[in-house]
């Protein structure tokens, strides 16, 4: 399935309906007095997350939702039907956002969780709700309230427990299919990968954690160069951060200066990322001449005091499984999902 992370759609909640004018009529019943019952309430639009799915792609093609009217009221005092809820099913991770507005609706990060986004209107009241004392014969009523409308930006942020970051060819697609059974593109030019991806890492029966691949950022992405703003929000759902720093041949800058690039851009978008526990991995070691190795590892390793610098090779899985063991005895000490960001970073 297509990955999808954004949409914009319409919601309209139903109308009540209108309230009745009406007498009883009755044999032997004189003077049977006002029975026109109130309008039934319109439905309201409600979005719900759920495992079940995992993109934003069924909205795309999809301009609205409409729930629909309450019924009109009838004669014996009946009341209207109400109209049944529109339900909007989304992937748990989903914050829904006023498009107009920017506010923040809902973020709904757990499965199950629902929100009203547009509530229906009440029905009208009927004549026999005028009735009094010095009004017994009333033939007036009410109209049903208008529903609400809304136009909502919906925004997936990824709920991985590690995010893989990075400048482009990285190796991030190349870790993630060795650790896990995703399959992501792999390919020796930049941005290959150009949407997000999933894969779960299987611990035997000590349990799961789930990695998300999150496509190469560039210079600027924090201001909004290229895509950055799309990929970097998946960043804030992450319980850690796997930051790979590619030691290939064609990387024209030091290791070092390109991992403070990208806790550059973090900075940017969000200041807390920075305090997001990280573990720094340097890919690519085969390619590096044995004479060298040392000294690049120590340059990267000064930049990064009281953490450990893991050294990885996917294509002779050196480090790789070392790699796993640590991430996974920090994810058990970690809660299990950061803080949700309540307002898009300036």
């Amino acid at each position: 399935m297509r990955f999808v992370d954004e949409a914009r759609i319409r919601v309209v909640s139903g109308s009540g309906g209108n309230g009745a004018v009406s007498f009883r009529r009755e044999k032997y019943v004189p003077f049977g007095g006002p029975d026109g019952g109130d309008g039934g309430r319109g439905g309201d639009v409600v979005v719900k997350a759920t495992t079940r799915r995992n993109s934003l792609m069924e909205l795309r093609g999809k301009t609205q939702i409409v729930a629909s009217n309450g019924e009109r009221g009838g004669t014996r005092q009946m009341t209207g039907a109400g109209a049944d809820n529109a339900v909007l099913e989304v992937p748990v991770g989903t914050r829904l956002l006023n498009d107009h507005t920017g506010e923040l609706i809902a973020d709904l990060v757990e499965d199950g969780a629902q929100v009203v986004v547009a509530r229906g209107g009440a029905g009208g009241k009927g004549n026999m709700r005028f009735k009094s004392s010095t009004n017994r014969a009333p033939r007036e009523c009410t109209p049903g309230e208008e529903g609400e409308e809304v136009m909502l930006r919906l925004e997936l942020l990824l709920m991985a427990d590690v995010g893989l970051l990075g400048f482009p060819n990285a190796g991030k697609s190349t870790l993630i299919r060795c650790i896990s059974s995703a399959r992501p593109r792999v390919a020796d030019y930049p941005f290959t990968t150009l949407v997000p991806n999933l894969g779960v890492v299987d611990m035997g029966l000590e349990g799961t954690f789930v990695v998300a691949d999150i496509p190469g950022l560039i210079r600027g992405a924090a201001d909004g160069v290229g895509l950055g703003h799309r990929f970097l929000r998946h960043v804030s759902r992450n319980r850690l951060l796997l930051h790979l720093i590619s030691l290939g041949p064609d990387e024209a800058e030091s290791p070092a200066k390109r991992y403070h690039d990208i806790r550059g851009e973090l900075e940017r978008y969000d200041p807390v990322l920075l305090d997001r526990p990280e573990v720094v991995v340097l890919t690519k070691i085969d390619t590096v001449p044995p004479e060298i190795r040392d000294e690049i590892v120590a340059e990267v390793q000064a930049s990064v005091p009281g953490q450990r610098v893991h050294v990885i090779s996917a294509p002779t899985h050196q480090g790789i499984d070392a790699l796993v063991q640590a991430i996974w005895r920090m994810l058990e000490q970690l809660p299990a999902i950061p803080a949700p960001l309540v307002e898009e970073p300036a």
